[in-house]
């Protein structure tokens, strides 16, 4: 973990910062003030980030890699919610806006480099930018919507159309997840998932 200020890189994380779908909306004087709250930390393919029941909050800028969020229950059965990538965020603001602990995980699935900040600081920024905190909550909101479709789309379409929508909503995903984990998502096997993609090619 090193400070976005004193990182040897910390020119390229700027620009990579610039593309994020939140941030790039900020002006140069907003993200002057961000920047000096932001460490950078690279994980390694399955670290966690944040963990299930966890109370310390963390707010998570994506620059290098993927994320997953993930459910486990008290025996160790998974289920992934949501993937996230380059120029994409994750959070736990609405368990601390709640003040509950966090309801999933959040794991790199590859190797991923992150700038983060903790919830309560990121919160302070966002009550002295209220246009900002806007853009975010409904961001948030939007979070939230695609983990319940996803829910409800295991519970509705079968094998083949759980696939197919996944490739329709996330073509900048679809060729980047190990198979193994892309199955867990749809909750099928490994095995099914090949089958499914040579007949739907």
């Amino acid at each position: 973990m090193t400070s976005l200020a004193s990182h040897p890189q910390r020119n390229s994380i700027r620009l990579l910062l610039r593309q994020n779908l939140l941030l790039k909306g900020m002006s140069q004087a907003q993200l002057s003030e961000l920047e000096p709250l932001l460490t950078v930390t690279d994980y390694r393919k399955g670290d966690p980030l944040a963990r299930q029941g966890d109370e310390e909050m963390e707010q998570f800028f994506i620059l290098e890699g993927m994320l997953k969020r993930v459910v486990s229950n008290p025996e160790g059965r998974e289920m992934i919610l949501r993937f996230a990538a380059e120029t994409e965020m994750d959070t736990s603001y609405a368990a601390w806006r709640l003040r509950t602990p966090v309801p999933y995980s959040i794991v790199a699935v590859t190797k991923v480099r992150i700038a983060e900040l903790p919830m309560l600081v990121w919160a302070e920024f966002l009550e002295r930018h209220p246009e900002i905190k806007l853009r975010f909550e409904y961001e948030v909101m939007k979070l939230m919507s695609e983990v319940m479709a996803h829910t409800i789309t295991l519970h509705l379409l079968d094998a083949p159309g759980r696939l197919s929508r996944f490739q329709r909503k996330h073509p900048e995903l679809a060729g980047r997840i190990p198979k193994k984990e892309l199955a867990a998502y749809l909750n099928l096997t490994p095995e099914t998932l090949s089958r499914l993609r040579q007949r739907l090619r």
